[in-house]
């Protein structure tokens, strides 16, 4: 089996510049349009319900294309590639950074390179989304929430990847997926109508899914993302050592995939687990799990107790 070592080795005081341009008018049209189009679907959704709601093969599209690219978020775009949690073979590796692209939220390089420089800025001058960039006030933290959810993705200044994810930029395979990004976007959008329309041999069939696991899959899955920038940032229990407000949010725990333990994740974060607590469900963590026990993830950075129990602010 060949592994490939995707530790990252970004150098923060390298001298590069934080920034290596601005987006095109089509990538910003495109960010318009993956957020309104969805957010309409989603008001839509209650009505659309109420008159012929979902059908069996809405419902099993919807969990297994939430599933597919929201791990992928979690377990690759995250907990792989940024973070280096573990290493992965080459056809997981590739695998999970189709699977991640599938959420539409960027190509895998640039979503790396934003959430790399998050972690280096944490709530200070130079984090892409944090909550609290206007203050501290009610009014400032409201704006801040704002931004941190979904204003900051409009910023028309492109993070360096070069500076942030050189690792990544050398990755042949990783570039190619990156490159491919409006590829998998299709994929993400048109499968589920494509699988709907041939197991019910309906052209309404394929309409309602593409309705359902494309258009409001995307717009759940995208909020529940983005939640994690901002409530996890302002919101919650704080019970490990940060530099910064992160914070745990079980309400989202499941939706999420365990990302909501976000204070442990920012006290520890090349840890492969983020709910480390009793009754902290994790499913990425889980899947990493799977993963090693297949053989195709090796070198998995489990929490370890000695080192959660100097990290806690009240072992008690």
């Amino acid at each position: 089996m060949t592994v490939v070592d995707e530790r990252p080795d970004i150098t923060p005081d390298a001298p590069k510049p934080v920034f290596e341009g601005t987006k095109r008018r089509g990538e910003q049209f495109m960010l318009y349009s993956f957020v309104i189009v969805p957010f309409l679907a989603f008001l839509a959704a209650v009505p659309v319900a109420w008159g012929w709601g979902m059908n069996w093969t809405d419902v099993v599209l919807v969990v297994v294309f939430y599933y597919v690219s929201g791990l992928g978020i979690t377990v690759g775009y995250h907990r792989l590639f940024t973070h280096g949690s573990f290493k992965a073979n080459r056809p997981l590796r590739i695998a999970v950074a189709i699977a991640g692209s599938m959420a539409i939220e960027g190509p895998v390089i640039r979503w790396v390179a934003d959430h790399r420089r998050h972690h280096a800025y944490s709530d200070r001058d130079g984090d892409p989304h944090s909550p609290w960039r206007y203050g501290e006030t009610t009014g400032a933290l409201m704006k801040g929430l704002f931004w941190a959810h979904l204003g900051w993705m409009f910023d028309e200044n492109h993070t360096n990847r070069e500076k942030y994810t050189p690792d990544l930029m050398r990755d042949r395979d990783i570039r190619i997926v990156d490159t491919l990004f409006p590829v998998w976007l299709l994929l993400s959008m048109l499968l589920p109508p494509a699988i709907a329309g041939l197991v019910r041999l309906s052209w309404g069939a394929a309409l309602s899914a593409f309705f359902w696991a494309s258009l409001v899959r995307i717009f759940l899955l995208h909020h529940v993302t983005w939640s994690i920038n901002s409530i996890c940032h302002a919101i919650g229990e704080r019970p490990f050592q940060a530099r910064d407000k992160s914070a745990n949010f079980w309400p989202l725990a499941i939706l999420s995939f365990g990302e909501s333990w976000h204070n442990m994740h920012h006290a520890d974060p090349t840890a492969a687990r983020h709910g480390v607590l009793r009754g902290q469900l994790d499913a990425s963590a889980r899947v990493i799990w799977l993963f090693e026990k297949f053989g195709w993830a090796t070198d998995v950075r489990w929490p370890k107790a000695e080192r959660l129990a100097k990290l806690r602010v009240d072992p008690a």
